[in-house]
């Protein structure tokens, strides 16, 4: 099956956002590895915790099938880091599944990945995806191409189900 690297922020990311996508990927048979900006035990902000055992600077899309950047209140800061948006551009170069929820769709847009693309988010994001040229639809989940995005923890559970079959073996 599909191995999926999964980028949290430092601290804070949304718990919900990060665990129901990746329960539904491993009870798919997905293997799920966790990124940050370091290698550390992560709190969330519901108080779940996160190994991330990868930085983001040193992933490469041939190791994975898929890359999803998760949101929450500690993801704010990093919408414009150069570690998350050179991922995401290597990533969708390589045409692999990018996506990402809640606030990190701006990731994708800063990351000069949306132009044209229907998409999601939360909406303190709006701007910056309108900004990028992309169509924000206001959906729970939204899929174009090889880009995924998700609204927010109410879209968490579609999401996961979303990347699941898309990366089903054929």
């Amino acid at each position: 099956m599909a191995k999926i690297v999964m980028v949290i922020a430092p601290e804070n990311f949304r718990d919900e956002e990060y665990f129901k996508p990746k329960e539904i990927l491993e009870s798919n048979g997905h293997e799920v590895i966790t990124a940050s900006k370091e290698i550390n035990q992560i709190r969330g902000v519901g108080g779940g915790t996160a190994k991330a055992t990868v930085k983001v600077m040193d992933l490469s899309p041939y190791d994975y099938e898929a890359i999803v950047f998760i949101g929450g209140q500690g993801m704010q800061e990093f919408t414009n880091d150069s570690d998350l948006k050179a991922a995401a551009k290597k990533f969708y170069d390589a045409k692999k599944l990018t996506a990402a929820i809640c606030i990190a769709p701006a990731i994708l847009a800063n990351a000069g990945i949306l132009s044209g693309k229907k998409v999601t988010s939360t909406p303190s994001a709006i701007e910056v995806l309108k900004k990028a040229g992309s169509n924000h639809t206001g959906s729970l989940v939204e899929v174009d191409g090889q880009i995924i995005t998700a609204s927010g923890p109410d879209a968490a559970e579609e999401l996961g189900n979303k990347i699941a079959e898309i990366l089903k073996p054929k």
